[in-house]
């Protein structure tokens, strides 16, 4: 589908979604060959009929290039023809794509001002509503407003979503798991940034893996239609386990296992609908397994290694040879796509995360790269820099990564 039929199926949403008489399309639009009998059963299960015209133009914008002219001609044919005339008065009234020829260097005075994330995302749309020339003036925000109107989530609700944090502190005795001394201070660390960040924040503290996964079900059922993104934050022990999509699990403070993929599945677009198409961000502050790493030099006068002091401790379980049955990934006949989510692990899987009574490592990092980048610069620059940090660190070695299935760029939402 072209670019001008895409902005034109976006523009023309709202009206859409308020008008669009659904039920007349299913049949057309399988048998014109638009969507397969399985992807129109997943249309109609979207809820109402407003929930099912939203994802149907959502969804539209994915079947290719003769998509938005068939979809026309459904129209017509199923007495919607003045829905046809606004789709296609809307394609042709949209302003050429710019040329971008010629550019040379500009110096920009910004006031001493920092470039705010709304730049990169809401104003070129807004520009582009109002029908306004988006490259008027030669700057570097202008630019990237072009560039970027398509590309980034757009967080316009306040609070933008809702943040769970589940932080496990004590253990059963019979888990032989030990106290995670100086997470209820990555905790506050957390809760405070995030609010900060625009988010309705519940902290949930010391909870068996059931329970964990009552508010982890409880957060995916809630209606989130009129919020734009949703975060998962766990803080606990946790082991490498076998997966399909996601690596690792995590502990309730029983000692039972929680997989990370199971707790990422919560939230995917076949079980939370209201999510669809926004984006969901985990970040998980746990031991990929007990390995510890000595790293390597890269610089003859980097300081001999020295043990960690003996407040380092790590969120490692004591090794054993087998788990049992209790990292076993639950059946599944398929899993679909986990698109519009990011999994960020606070280490590479299979190894130790380390944490201090001041906090681990990793939130430690993350906390400080958000407060200084987050107004500025997107989640997977803020998360590379979050890694080098946490890489830095300690005569043991760490460093986060994640698993990235974002379709856009993410800018959070600053107050």
């Amino acid at each position: 589908m072209e670019e001008a039929q895409r902005r034109a199926l976006r523009r023309g949403r709202a009206r859409l979604v308020a008008a669009l008489r659904v039920a007349p399309l299913w049949e057309p639009l399988e048998e014109r060959g638009l969507f397969t009998r399985a992807m129109v059963e997943e249309l109609q299960s979207a809820g109402s009929r407003g929930d099912q015209a939203r994802q149907l133009i959502i969804d539209l914008e994915t079947r290719g290039k003769q998509a938005f002219p068939v979809f026309l001609s459904i129209l017509r044919d199923s007495g919607q023809g003045d829905l046809a005339d606004m789709l296609l008065e809307e394609c042709q009234s949209l302003p050429a794509a710019p040329q971008l020829l010629d550019l040379r260097p500009v110096e920009l005075d910004l006031g001493g001002r920092k470039p705010n994330r709304t730049v990169l995302g809401q104003t070129a749309e807004q520009e582009v509503a109002a029908g306004t020339p988006l490259l008027q003036g030669n700057t570097l925000g202008s630019c990237l407003s072009v560039l970027s109107a398509c590309q980034v989530y757009q967080l316009q609700a306040e609070p933008c979503g809702h943040c769970l944090i589940l932080n496990n502190v004590n253990f059963s005795p019979d888990s032989k798991l030990s106290q995670r001394d100086g997470s209820d201070l990555d905790s506050q660390k957390l809760e405070r940034c995030f609010k900060a960040l625009c988010f309705n924040v519940l902290t949930q503290r010391d909870l068996r893996a059931e329970e964990m996964v009552s508010e982890l079900q409880k957060l995916a059922q809630q209606d989130h239609r009129t919020l734009d993104c949703c975060v998962v934050i766990i803080l606990s022990h946790g082991w490498q386990t076998s997966h399909i999509q996601f690596p690792g699990a995590v502990y309730g403070t029983d000692g039972k296992l929680l997989p990370v993929e199971k707790i990422v599945n919560y939230f995917n677009g076949s079980n939370c609908l209201s999510l669809r198409g926004k984006p969901k961000l985990f970040f998980i502050q746990a031991c990929g397994g007990g390995l510890k790493d000595r790293g390597f030099l890269v610089d003859d006068s980097s300081a001999a290694d020295e043990a960690p002091g003996g407040s380092l401790q790590s969120d490692a379980t004591p090794f054993q040879a087998s788990q049992g049955d209790v990292d076993e990934l639950d059946a599944v006949a398929c899993l679909p796509t986990p698109s519009d989510i990011l999994v960020s692990y606070s280490t590479f899987p299979g190894y130790v995360s380390w944490r201090e009574a001041r906090g681990s490592w990793y939130v430690e990092a993350l906390v400080s790269v958000l407060e200084q980048c987050a107004h500025s610069e997107d989640l997977l620059s803020i998360l590379v820099k979050v890694s080098d940090a946490v890489s830095a660190k300690g005569s043991y070695k760490q460093i986060s990564g994640c698993f990235n299935f974002l379709r856009k760029k993410f800018f959070f939402l600053c107050k």
